[in-house]
């Protein structure tokens, strides 16, 4: 197996891992457990995994004193995209969740541009439009009914906070940090922060049913350690753009596994309205490789013109 071939398949491994997260977070809600408390212990058991492959590749634990307040506000940031996205799936379904959620890419281009002057073409415009359609697709159902508002806005703040993220970490200090020491930070931060949020650990909740706590573990370890590895090494075969195509198989994983685990129900308009946020987010992350890409597959068909002589 070649090193393209590889990472192509584990760049699907991550996309496919995170894609779970509401399979575990659901039936723990099920179970008594509220949306802070399943963070905390999914955050609290993913930190000792990520200590362990530090370990194994010989990182550094050190932060340096100018990355200690970069770290702590983006602990913070991440905290809040987590807590909006598991609070998402207690008002609309996991598959709708997940797909909104994958509008983070847009939503980069939109703020380098805002931020850092960074034009959008007409093929980034092309795709914002093709991405709040297919958002309005999934919030009006063919009945006429609607999402419930408060899970779609729940969605999309947890995909700006996670923008925020990507955009923060590219244009600071913590772009030279290596990847798992800024995970770890981020997480143990992140801890604090639902820590906090539960009265310091009195209102935290733990599953009624010594099982659960698989699920729990399942967080922590699917769409947290195993994900997050497979999406690095996955970037160092392939690189980050064909790895975030490669995203478009987390909403697909979230919908398939709603559809047959938690009976979640499936329409043409809801996947009208997937694809085309799945296609103006793919389009846009190709960026100006599309037409490059569209050359190559021209010139595996030529067309030879024969110049008749009179």
């Amino acid at each position: 197996m070649n090193i393209r071939t590889k990472g192509y398949i584990i760049g699907a491994i991550a996309a496919a891992t995170y894609g779970t997260n509401p399979i575990f977070a659901i039936p723990l809600y099920k179970n008594g457990m509220d949306t802070n408390s399943v963070l905390f212990f999914r955050y609290l058991l993913a930190i000792p995994i990520i200590i362990v492959m530090m370990k194994m590749r010989g990182r550094t634990f050190s932060l340096k004193k100018k990355e200690i307040l970069p770290v702590i506000s983006m602990g913070i940031v991440m905290s809040v995209s987590s807590l909006a996205l598991f609070e998402s799936y207690n008002y609309i379904g996991a598959g709708i969740a997940s797909t909104i959620l994958f509008v983070y890419p847009i939503l980069v281009a939109i703020i380098m541009a805002l931020l850092f002057h960074e034009r959008l073409g007409w093929l980034a415009s092309i795709c914002i439009a093709l991405a709040i359609g297919g958002i309005f697709m999934l919030y009006q159902t063919e009945d006429g009914t609607t999402l419930n508002i408060k899970g779609v806005l729940f969605v999309l703040l947890s995909a700006s906070s996670y923008a925020i993220y990507l955009v923060y970490v590219n244009h600071s200090i913590l772009k030279d940090m290596a990847t798992l020491k800024l995970t770890l930070y981020v997480l143990i931060f992140g801890l604090l922060v639902y820590f906090s949020i539960s009265n310091f650990g009195r209102e935290l909740s733990t599953p009624s049913h010594w099982y659960m706590w698989f699920n729990l573990l399942g967080l922590a370890v699917l769409p947290t350690a195993i994900s997050f590895y497979c999406t690095t090494q996955a970037i160092m075969y392939i690189g980050s753009t064909p790895t975030a195509i490669l995203g478009a198989l987390e909403p697909l994983t979230a919908v398939l596994l709603g559809i047959v685990l938690l009976q979640e129900p499936i329409t043409f308009r809801i996947l009208t309205g997937m694809i085309m946020i799945i296609m103006g987010v793919s389009i846009i992350i190709t960026g100006g490789k599309l037409s490059a890409m569209l050359v190559r597959i021209r010139k595996m068909f030529p067309v030879k013109l024969r110049i008749k002589r009179h």
